[in-house]
């Protein structure tokens, strides 16, 4: 891992960063996880030499809440069923405990393959694309019903001053082992701190 850190600002309208805890009834995180935070950093600037890690993610505005019921099929679709499906027939009704107006300030650190010697060169074209709000694909928050804005910090960005524990939270997959890493979050004075994946 380089000892450089990348930021950028991101925002929107609503997000819902899934509790696995809960089940079929879903209710969100009081913060974005580090999980959602690297796929944003993805949609932006995504290359096969290097991963990101988020270091920490800064919590920019209030925790506000939105509560909606959304219709959902209870199976998955086939083409055997094209022509016969009635979602009349297979429809449940699920409550949503998502945030409104959300704004965080992600830092990541780009971790390079072995061999991989470019850098610099990967961190002036993020910056690049950050500052002129180019992207692969839409970043969202937590969920693609959930756009996301993006654009460089400009240094007045302050954290919320609230102390909250999160419980535990995905950190990242270990394929190998195939078992997602977890740990115990904790949002101090606005900010959470990531640990780095052993």
């Amino acid at each position: 891992m380089t000892g450089e850190v990348v930021q950028v600002k991101v925002w929107g309208e609503r997000a819902y960063f899934t509790r696995p805890e809960f089940g079929t009834e879903r209710v969100s995180y009081e913060v974005m996880t580090p999980s959602a935070a690297r796929g944003v950093l993805e949609a932006i600037f995504w290359k096969p030499e290097f991963r990101w890690h988020v270091r920490e993610i800064r919590v920019l505005k209030p925790i506000r809440r939105f509560s909606t019921v959304r219709n959902e099929v209870e199976s998955k679709q086939s083409p055997r069923r094209a022509g016969k499906y009635y979602t009349d027939e297979d429809r449940a009704q699920r409550h949503t405990l998502g945030l409104r107006d959300v704004a965080y300030v992600i830092k990541a650190t780009p971790v390079l393959k072995p061999g991989v010697d470019n850098l610099v060169k990967y961190l002036d074209q993020f910056r690049r694309r950050v500052r002129k709000g180019q992207c692969f694909n839409q970043p969202y928050l937590g969920t693609r019903e959930c756009s996301a804005f993006f654009g460089p910090p400009d240094g007045t960005e302050t954290p919320i001053g609230e102390d909250i524990e999160l419980g535990l939270m995905l950190l990242d997959f270990d394929h190998e082992a195939r078992r997602p890493l977890l740990f115990n979050a904790k949002l101090e004075q606005g900010v959470l701190k990531v640990p780095v994946a052993s």
